[in-house]
């Protein structure tokens, strides 16, 4: 029996609408319990760990092959117009503004954000998180708080690393491929850079944590149906996290430099 168009569109529609309350139910919930004491300490500096430095060497060689792209790139273009002196210059705000946060959340809500729906999902499906509730355990303190608030503070700390990655990638494309003075391709890339394309980088960067390690601590609370659902929720929040930071980077961007 064929189904109308118009009533596909309203499932359609009621579906995204409940699931988009019961993200925001369960960020708010989130939120509340990780601005409330007390706080667990070791899990926290755990995840912090997991988060960040062990997402360093994925995130620092995506940054360097990164800039290394952009500065070969942006000579065969400038130098159609004379213009390679503004290679470090467009280095340097590209990684900082855009490229540095966006990929780098790209990476880690690959690396990461998978590892926590499935380790979550699993401690559901295992009803583990229901032994925690028995124990006057609050799951979403032990399980989902730590891990907002070491997404929150840590991926800013690896945007910042990988920035500075990027920006040597292309000083030594610059430099031992292009030519460049190595003491005028950093002079230009100081000069030129200003706080608020660092700063608007940082913000996303923290943005980007907060919503990798929401979707991923939802998608995994919320499986269900065995290993398929873990499977399945692990995809999600993957999908859903790279989603949500390309829709947040253009809103913050354009809340930092619309004119």
């Amino acid at each position: 029996m064929n189904v109308p168009i118009v009533t596909l569109l309203g499932r359609m529609t009621l579906a995204f609408l409940a699931s988009a309350g019961a993200v925001t139910t369960f960020a708010f919930e989130a939120i509340r319990q990780a601005l409330r004491p007390p706080y667990y300490r070791r899990q926290i500096l755990g995840q912090m760990l997991e988060i960040g430095y062990y997402s360093l060497p994925v995130v620092g060689l995506t940054a360097i092959f990164t800039g290394m792209v952009l500065a070969l790139q942006s000579y065969t273009g400038f130098a159609r117009f004379s213009a390679e002196s503004a290679i470090p210059n467009v280095v340097v705000v590209s990684l900082t503004r855009e490229l540095g946060p966006v990929l780098a959340g790209l990476m880690v809500a690959g690396r990461v954000g998978a590892a926590m729906a499935a380790e979550i999902g699993t401690m559901r499906v295992t009803e583990q998180i229901d032994a925690l509730t028995t124990l006057s355990t609050d799951p979403f303190k032990y399980l989902v708080a730590p891990r907002l608030i070491a997404g929150i503070v840590t991926l800013p700390i690896l945007v910042l690393v990988a920035d500075i990655i990027g920006v040597l990638g292309g000083w030594l494309v610059g430099v031992y491929k292009l030519d460049f003075n190595d003491a005028a391709y950093l002079r230009n890339t100081v000069d030129f850079l200003q706080f608020q394309d660092v700063f608007s980088g940082l913000v996303k960067a923290a943005v980007f944590g907060f919503l990798i390690t929401l979707m991923g601590c939802y998608h995994g609370y919320t499986s269900k149906g065995g290993a398929q659902g873990v499977g399945m929720a692990t995809t999600n929040a993957v999908v859903s996290a790279s989603i949500l930071i390309l829709t947040f980077n253009y809103f913050i961007t354009e809340a930092f430099f619309a004119r």
